[in-house]
């Protein structure tokens, strides 16, 4: 008979604000879209810019920009509610990702919003997700804190998340107002993500794959993004949340935001 061998290795405690998030986005009752979008002529354009260039687009950064632009033209999709009776609709689209960033020698995912996206330039968010990526010493501080809160009681940290979900001023001071995962973005191939999302709108990137697509009379190899639409159907319906997706997709597929990008230089 032979025995496994095992190691006991610590629960990380950053994994214990994960755990926060998702137990409160539980309780709430989001409905989910699946969309693709065809990405061919952007990529080859961001491709191109990068064989003359020397420097790669971030994929992320431009799809934060369209975001921007079509929630700002629906702006029902990051309302928040105070109370029973009151909606908030913010001016600002502030976009939270999630940022891989090496600090002292380890990786840490730091979350980062990207404030008022719907009034920069791809150019601009570009150059704020490429100037977040560089660890700093202050992260590590940052980093250090939010180990001493999740240090602290679960009934504490819940109560904490509850202040703060029953308040759109505060929420979107700390985690903005629309979410956006680029999970697809560490895999290869075709496939969607369903999330447990927080903010009213939370946007989750799959991955890109090849398949026929028609292009004017002609079947052509393209390429695709997975892309999942969530909302919070208690602040949503279904019909606005559709408009909203066509006319995020409308706004990528178009490349919306990359000439300027590519004359910056």
């Amino acid at each position: 008979m032979t025995h496994d061998t095992f190691v006991f290795k610590e629960f990380p405690k950053i994994r214990h604000g994960y755990i926060d998030v998702l137990r409160e986005g539980q309780r709430k009752r989001f409905i989910h879209g699946l969309f693709e979008v065809d990405v061919t002529d952007v990529r080859m354009r961001l491709g191109e810019y990068k064989t003359r260039t020397g420097e790669t687009p971030s994929f992320t950064a431009f799809v934060i920009h369209c975001l921007g632009k079509a929630v700002d033209e629906n702006k029902i999709l990051h309302a928040m509610r105070q109370g029973r009776n009151k909606l908030v609709l913010f001016d600002e689209v502030d976009v939270s990702t999630q940022i891989d960033v090496e600090v002292d020698g380890h990786k840490i995912v730091k979350p980062h919003v990207v404030r008022a996206a719907n009034r920069k330039s791809f150019r601009e968010i570009h150059n704020e997700i490429r100037a977040a990526q560089v660890g700093k010493p202050e992260e590590e501080q940052k980093y250090q804190s939010m180990q001493l809160f999740l240090s602290l009681p679960r009934f504490i940290r819940s109560g904490f998340w509850r202040i703060i979900a029953s308040q759109p001023q505060i929420f979107k001071k700390l985690g903005g107002t629309v979410g956006m995962s680029a999970i697809g973005m560490f895999a290869d191939g075709a496939g969607w993500g369903i999330p447990i999302s927080f903010p009213t709108l939370m946007i989750t990137l799959g991955g890109i794959g090849e398949k026929p697509g028609v292009v004017e009379g002609r079947i052509e190899i393209r390429e695709y993004l997975s892309l999942t639409v969530s909302v919070d159907h208690d602040i949503v319906d279904g019909a606005p949340a559709t408009r909203f997706a066509k006319r995020l997709r409308e706004l990528m597929e178009t490349g919306n935001g990359i000439g300027d990008f590519i004359k910056y230089t």
